[in-house]
């Protein structure tokens, strides 16, 4: 871009914010859009910052030139967006690079419309491919059978290790999710994330089952019945206490 195509871009400019172009500005714009040419995708990358609102909306838009240089490579690198080297046969490393470059500018420019769907890979791999594979003890298309029914459906089931593998026993926090506090708020209906998981998950996770109402009512029963001889025990070992008259000590 030479002075005189700065020119005509800062009047483009001109007309979204009203500046006031000067010889002094368009030298200075020509010297840092010197390799952008001045085209319809300069102008057009312009509009592009005009278009979007500001962050701060009593801020006022002001373009510069390193917008115009990034808005300009953003829409050409959106036209090839699907782009695919279409190669000739027996073609040489010069010819490749001549005519990869020339189809990457005329889609990027526009000149030529761009693929607009994307690439899809089609069909499976080559017989010669696979026997490849198979000589090097690849056995990803063997049929499971026999006893590895069971082992297949074991892995097929495994999500994760540890707590958050399995689903929570006591708040039913779902798999890989954390355990919850009882209650919730407005911000966590739920209720809010335990650091650690409940007792019961960890007790599920390590394979240990859990306890039945009965079982937990003895426990309870047991326990209380431990407390109460621990402080009968107490009591009996409480020193009668040592009446003193004072009359008698005076």
């Amino acid at each position: 871009m030479n002075r005189k195509e700065a020119a005509a871009l800062l009047g483009h400019c001109a007309a979204f914010d009203n500046r006031q172009p000067s010889e002094a500005a368009a030298t200075a714009w020509a010297s840092a859009l010197h390799d952008v040419p001045f085209d319809n995708d300069s102008r057009a990358a312009v509009a592009s910052y005009y278009t979007t609102p500001p962050q701060d909306p009593n801020a006022r838009l002001w373009i510069l030139p390193h917008h115009v240089r990034t808005l300009r490579s953003k829409i050409r690198s959106a036209r090839l967006e699907n782009f695919q080297y279409e190669p000739i046969a027996d073609e040489t490393p010069a010819e490749y690079l001549a005519r990869y470059k020339g189809q990457v500018q005329a889609i990027a420019s526009g000149r030529i419309a761009g693929p607009t769907g994307r690439p899809a890979l089609e069909g499976g791999p080559s017989r010669e491919f696979m026997r490849e594979l198979e000589a090097r003890g690849w056995e990803g298309n063997r049929t499971v059978d026999g006893d590895d029914v069971e082992a297949a459906e074991l892995i097929d089931t495994v999500r994760r290790s540890g707590p958050l593998g399995i689903e929570c026993p006591a708040c039913a926090a779902a798999i890989g999710r954390p355990c919850k506090t009882p209650g919730g708020t407005d911000k966590q209906p739920m209720g809010k994330s335990r650091t650690k998981p409940h007792s019961a998950r960890l007790r599920a996770a390590d394979g240990q089952q859990e306890a039945s109402a009965e079982e937990r009512a003895a426990q309870e029963q047991r326990i209380r019945q431990m407390s109460a001889r621990h402080l009968a025990r107490e009591a009996e070992d409480i020193p009668d206490a040592e009446i003193v008259d004072e009359q008698a000590a005076s």
